[in-house]
């Protein structure tokens, strides 16, 4: 009885799925201030914290600008590779209680569109389930599959496929890259 209602919540979570996300509500924050020190302006994706201009979140040097958890053919298990970086993700997000992120799961190309939206989603939960196993409270995370509907490289190649087949941490108020 339990794996039929596992299995009626899967295919109903699957439908919830399949429709098209709804564009973010359009805010409107005032005017800022005009910039004098010739320091490029920060993007606040953490919904209200004032970030400095180095935030780690898009500094190129900083392993939080790393976004990506790479999985193997038809894989949902997360690489022991990725772990330093999901720790750093971790570890933000648990300084910064009012950050959000979304974890997108994604495909490649090959297989039905049903079995890689729950490929997709797998993915993304496997990526969830460390996160709070290192402590980042449910409430901060969401995780969605986008199966093979978003594509980082097109073709039909080994290098194509292996780099859609990932995870992508996505910070509130930013865009999946």
């Amino acid at each position: 009885m339990k794996k039929i209602l596992m299995s009626a919540l899967l295919t109903a979570l699957l439908a919830a799925c399949a429709s098209s996300p709804k564009p973010a509500p359009v805010t409107t924050t005032p005017t800022p201030a005009p910039v004098t020190d010739n320091k490029p302006a920060t993007v606040d994706l953490t919904q209200g914290q004032n970030l400095p201009a180095n935030n780690p979140l898009t500094d190129p040097n900083n392993i939080l600008s790393q976004r990506n958890v790479y999985f193997a053919f038809d894989s949902y298990a997360v690489d022991a590779k990725y772990n330093d970086l999901i720790q750093a993700h971790a570890k933000y997000l648990i300084e910064h209680k009012d950050a959000k992120i979304i974890l997108q799961g994604n495909t490649d190309n090959r297989g039905t569109a049903e079995y890689n939206m729950a490929l997709g989603q797998k993915r993304a939960d496997a990526v969830k389930k460390q996160l709070a196993a290192l402590g980042v409270a449910d409430s901060q995370i969401e995780s969605v599959s986008f199966g093979k509907e978003k594509p980082i490289e097109q073709g039909d190649t080994e290098e194509a496929w292996s780099r859609n087949r990932r995870t992508q941490i996505v910070y509130q108020g930013e865009s999946a890259q």
